[in-house]
């Protein structure tokens, strides 16, 4: 009997599978229906890319030009998708070029997983060749991250990746893989999602008592105003938004990043929130009496000098992170839920209102706005300015494109002029200020959604930083648009050079190439307009167009953004133009 059983354990032995720790991932990705991947090649990853040889019809990789790029895009097809991003990178500079990436994702709350590869285990610490330690170096820009040191830890941990990087406020993950570990063989296995990690609790219990507190000081205020941001969008939450705000009649403004949690147009919408955002938006802030945030963290670009801050005001904030509660400004109460869950609760606990006069109060001071400001730059006959770029965009597009900018005035501009219709269409980078980030950011927000139209507005500057991801528009045929507001200078810096150093423009002049045979040469269609006239045709043309097109926009060379808080001001002493 026990010879029997010998043999039949070796017959069961000999026919078992043995896979590699690199398909072991990749049947990890698939099963987590990852459908893209950005990446870029190595020797430290070479055995992945070895084993994604045999996966084309199950996982498409991009070949990006830079792994920057290759991080950006993956963050772009995120913000637009909703799903977590990926990236493939080898070990050293390859890692370390993720960095940057991986401090914007965190950030700005963006779900990417990071998959680098790692020098042999027994030559960890030995300075090897591309040997970094990666783990260190991404701890204080990654939500979680972890080595793999052996091929039967892999999918364990990329389960737990994928949960963590998508769960609670997302962010980015890494897992390092070690070289001995992607080619050493294990059995087949049944991949198991992570649906729960004992320490990490990402969703907290709404309290209804929170709610209720929350509630009871909004059906008492005269003056409430709410602030939306980005935490709408992760939570899907712009339905609950748009219902919360009709019942009570409460005006709303959005952050940068909260763009696009409420239609443009819509009644109760008063303006963007910030540095360079509308007048009654800033001012009233100082005259609200119940201040209701959601889903943001009262960045110092939206509070300026915190000292003068809403003083009068209560304040409800509400976010899924406890983190950021009492972190900048002390709440009254503190709702730490889901933007969605709160939304829906407060919505049946809250009384109908309407708050008409307190919302035509913000009506006024944007008119002031428009007279001072808005007229002047979407109607100029002087010169071509951005703000008339981007407002005939928005028009011509009906508010209803994706429009990913870079960092800088093109960025405050598109923010102000372009009218966002719909939610995940605004992609930029916020908290980081990451130049270089539209251009990839953009070709991963069409992947993502290939029937939208999708338009990179960047500026001169930002452009040059990440260029060379044109070869991966150009291989791969993504049809994004590329519109760039040339003024040869890094603007903004300019415009604070101007304002607070005497117009001591101190290396921030840019002597730049011809972009339009840039293009060109990477088989890009490409205008270039400098002049008022052909700007209409050419916006056309640009968006009529079947393929990618690039459309450089000279505009007025000293052109300035305001509204402008200044920094170490109050919101309330925003200006209106320059000084005189």
């Amino acid at each position: 009997m026990d010879a029997l059983l010998t043999k039949t354990e070796e017959k069961k032995a000999l026919t078992k599978q043995t896979i590699s720790g690199s398909e072991v991932l990749l049947r990890c990705l698939v099963a987590e229906k990852v459908e893209h991947i950005f990446g870029y090649p190595g020797g430290a990853i070479m055995p992945v890319y070895d084993a994604l040889y045999h996966y084309a019809e199950k996982l498409t990789h991009l070949l990006v030009r830079h792994e920057q790029g290759a991080i950006h895009a993956a963050q772009g097809y995120a913000r637009v998708s909703g799903k977590t991003g990926v990236v493939l990178a080898t070990s050293g500079p390859g890692a370390t070029n993720l960095v940057t990436g991986l401090a914007d994702a965190l950030i700005d709350s963006t779900p990417v997983v990071c998959i680098t590869g790692q020098v042999f285990a027994h030559l960890l610490g030995t300075d090897a060749f591309q040997e970094t330690d990666v783990i260190n170096t991404t701890l204080p820009v990654t939500k979680w991250n972890v080595q793999v040191t052996e091929a039967k830890d892999i999918a364990p941990a990329i389960a737990k990746a994928f949960y963590i990087a998508g769960s609670g406020r997302p962010g980015p993950v890494l897992v390092d893989i070690t070289k001995n570990a992607q080619n050493e063989l294990i059995e087949e296995f049944d991949y198991e999602a992570c649906h729960a990690v004992r320490t990490y609790k990402p969703k907290p219990v709404l309290q209804v008592a929170q709610v209720e507190a929350a509630a009871a000081l909004i059906n008492q205020a005269k003056r409430p105003y709410i602030l939306a941001g980005q935490g709408i969008l992760l939570s899907g939450a712009t339905q609950e938004l748009i219902a919360f705000t009709e019942k009570t009649g409460i005006p709303v403004a959005c952050t940068l990043l909260g763009l696009g949690a409420i239609p443009g147009d819509h009644p109760n919408y008063v303006g963007y929130l910030g540095m360079h955002g509308n007048y009654g938006p800033n001012l009233n802030t100082n005259e609200c009496d119940v201040l209701i945030a959601i889903g943001m963290r009262f960045d110092d670009r939206v509070t300026g000098n915190v000292s003068k801050y809403a003083k009068q005001a209560k304040v409800i904030h509400i976010d899924i992170d406890k983190a950021e509660i009492n972190k900048i400004i002390q709440p009254t109460v503190a709702v730490h839920a889901d933007a969605k869950e709160a939304l829906r609760a407060l919505v049946a606990h809250c009384t109908k209102n309407a708050h008409a006069e307190w919302i035509a109060s913000f009506r006024k001071l944007n008119a002031l706005e428009f007279e001072k400001v808005v007229e002047k730059e979407i109607r100029n006959t002087a010169s071509l300015k951005m703000a008339e770029v981007i407002y005939l965009l928005s028009q011509l597009t009906q508010g209803e494109a994706v429009v990913v900018t870079d960092v800088g005035q093109h960025q405050m501009v598109t923010s102000r002029y372009y009218q966002y219709k719909n939610p995940r269409t605004n992609i930029t980078s916020g908290g980081a200020g990451t130049m270089g980030f539209a251009l990839p950011a953009a070709l991963g927000a069409k992947v993502a959604a290939p029937d939208k139209p999708v338009i990179a507005v960047i500026g001169d500057g930002g452009y040059q930083m990440t260029i060379q991801e044109l070869g991966t528009i150009m291989q791969y045929k993504i049809p994004v648009k590329i519109l760039v507001l040339n003024n040869n200078f890094l603007g903004m810096v300019r415009q604070w050079q101007q304002l607070f150093h005497g117009k001591r423009y101190s290396f921030t002049e840019m002597q730049n190439p011809d972009f339009v045979k840039i293009a060109d040469a990477y088989g890009i269609p490409a205008a270039k307009v400098t002049e008022q006239k052909d700007l209409e045709a050419a916006l056309k043309k640009m968006l009529a167009a079947p393929t990618s097109y690039f459309l450089e926009v000279v505009v007025e060379k000293e052109d300035n953004v305001f509204p402008m808080v200044p920094a170490g001001a109050g919101v309330a002493e925003v200006i209106l133009e320059l000084p005189k």
